[in-house]
């Protein structure tokens, strides 16, 4: 059990963990070195540095800070969150709980490339398993994604429908050793897909090379999981794309968090680190309550 988990290896979660472990917090960072930091090549906005520095360097900087202070962190993608009388993190490589959680994801991931899936949206098209799967009982239905996140939430939908088809848009399968297992017992087609198709609600999905696949709901889940993706499976009010927090980075469901690019703020440094601060304030309070 961990007093408090940060979901997110970027700027604003490295800031929280510094400050939730300098308050005796047992805190674990859980994320992939794919921060939007790795894409700066050269940062000279940021208090504190004389000389440009590269979005590399201040990560690696800021991720010894975190260590040094007795943070854990953990290279894993986090494919879903549980509220229980605490929070469950789910994980492609295991499963953590902790008092507190602060989603730090980023900005929310570019849409799947796909024609008309804006649509069929509400219409057969679902970004929740969670939220829908359960309309779609016995019927042919279809995942549109082609990395372990798409799978977790095949793996999902099994609950409802055994009639499940991976489509990965002619995308590689990009899967961890894990749950190689798992997509044995999926249908899997990687042909490119042109458009989706149908008269109100979806029923075609159409590929380039001219055929087609009948499905009754397809369910996205392209990429990784985002802020959004965890927003709609636990009911965390959004505004647009972006997480719903007050000025205590506060969501609406008591002792979880949100900081940076994710919250829909001035996307820069200065801020994610500042929101990351502000949230360990909180969420420090929030673990000494429970205690």
């Amino acid at each position: 059990m961990y007093d408090a988990i940060i979901i997110g290896r970027g700027p604003a979660g490295l800031s929280c963990a510094i400050y939730t472990t300098r308050g005796n917090l047992k805190t674990l960072v859980i994320g992939k070195a794919d921060s939007m930091l790795f894409k700066a090549d050269k940062i000279e906005n940021y208090y504190g540095f004389e000389h440009p520095i590269s979005g590399k360097e201040l990560f690696e900087i800021g991720e010894k800070q975190a260590l040094r202070l007795g943070a854990e962190i953990v290279e894993d993608e986090v494919v879903s969150i549980e509220k229980t009388d605490n929070f469950k993190v789910i994980c492609v490589n295991g499963e953590y709980e902790a008092k507190t959680v602060l989603l730090s994801t980023g900005a929310p991931v570019v849409r799947a490339p796909v024609k008309k899936l804006d649509r069929f949206e509400g219409n057969g098209v679902s970004y929740c398993t969670t939220c829908d799967g359960f309309f779609y009982r016995n019927k042919k239905v279809g995942v549109l994604g082609y990395t372990d996140y798409a799978v977790h939430e095949a793996m999902e939908l099994m609950a409802f429908t055994n009639d499940i088809t991976l489509y990965t848009n002619g995308m590689t399968l990009n899967i961890s050793e894990k749950l190689k297992d798992s997509v044995s017992k999926l249908k899997i087609n990687d042909t490119k897909i042109k458009e989706l198709d149908g008269q109100e609600k979806i029923e075609w999905i159409v590929f380039e090379d001219g055929s087609r696949d009948s499905v009754q709901g397809l369910f996205v889940a392209y990429g990784s999981a985002s802020s959004n993706s965890f927003a709609m499976k636990m009911g965390i009010e959004t505004e647009g794309k972006s997480i719903k927090v007050n000025d205590k980075m506060e969501t609406n469901i008591p002792g979880l968090y949100a900081a940076g690019d994710c919250t829909g703020v001035f996307k820069q440094i200065a801020v994610a680190v500042g929101q990351g601060a502000l949230a360990s304030r909180q969420m420090i309070e929030w673990v000494r309550k429970k205690r």
